[in-house]
């Protein structure tokens, strides 16, 4: 190795940085961060669960969805859809009958059903909301112990192929507000299920040391490998920037 080492200040440097780079790495992936419930996490894990709760404290869209289901409030819908999850027919179904539809029948993966559909939209932003802020017991209570982040999935499995259906029956508007109820209430309460919000006046010094520090590391591994290679002669530059002549150019001339 080295045998092909033709600048031992430069190649030293760059094994230097590279090797310390790994060392912090291996720190990196050791559990010797705090978590909650006494749990030790690593340094990657930490820097998500951060980032996860900064993005959960600015995704809080429920309120502004509550008031574009208001105008639905009263509003008869009669659909029928298929669910990619057929075994979460039968939960679906019980979740329309909470909702108090008039009319809702299974068959395999297909749902039928006949209701107000403000009052369905509404009882599925509730239950968003409470996943939202982690109370599952709540939305297993409503629907006989069902696991909360399944009662999530029944709503979402449903609510997503009403838009198209609404959509073929000219209902636009409708089918827009169905969407919204799907991205901005369920796709939350489900993806933050379980993590505590924080905002980001809270942890601004914590975040510019973790972007800080993400910059200084990449950084870190590109100098030690432009070194490493520099030592070995891969990258020759002169004092004025521009590219030395190799031995072998030398020796042609």
């Amino acid at each position: 190795m080295l045998g092909i080492v033709r600048d031992k200040s430069h190649f030293m440097k760059g094994a230097a940085l590279i090797g310390t780079f790994f060392i912090l790495f291996y720190f990196m992936l050791s559990p010797l961060f705090p978590g909650e419930d006494g749990r030790h996490l690593t340094g990657l894990e930490y820097a998500d669960e951060i980032f996860n709760e900064l993005s959960k404290g600015s995704s809080y869209f429920i309120p502004a969805v509550r008031e574009e289901i208001a105008p639905l409030k009263g509003s008869e819908a009669q659909l029928r859809v298929s669910l990619q999850k057929a075994d979460l027919a039968p939960l679906a179904k019980r979740l329309l009958e909470h909702a108090g539809v008039t009319r809702a029948e299974s068959q395999g993966a297909a749902i039928t059903f006949q209701g107000d559909l403000g009052a369905i939209l509404l009882q599925a932003t509730e239950d968003a909301d409470l996943l939202y802020h982690n109370n599952g017991q709540a939305v297993s209570d409503k629907y006989a112990g069902a696991p909360p982040l399944e009662v999530a999935a029944a709503w979402w499995y449903l609510l997503e192929p009403c838009v198209q259906e609404l959509q073929k029956q000219r209902r636009v508007a409708d089918a827009k507000i169905v969407d919204q109820v799907v991205r901005r209430a369920i796709e939350p309460g489900n993806n933050f299920y379980g993590i505590l919000p924080a905002r980001m006046s809270e942890h601004v010094a914590l975040v510019c040391a973790l972007l800080g520090f993400y910059v200084l590391y990449t950084l870190w591994y590109g100098f030690g490998i432009y070194e490493i290679f520099e030592g070995v002669g891969l990258i020759t530059v002169s004092r004025h920037g521009k590219e030395a002549p190799t031995v072998e150019a030398e020796s042609a001339k």
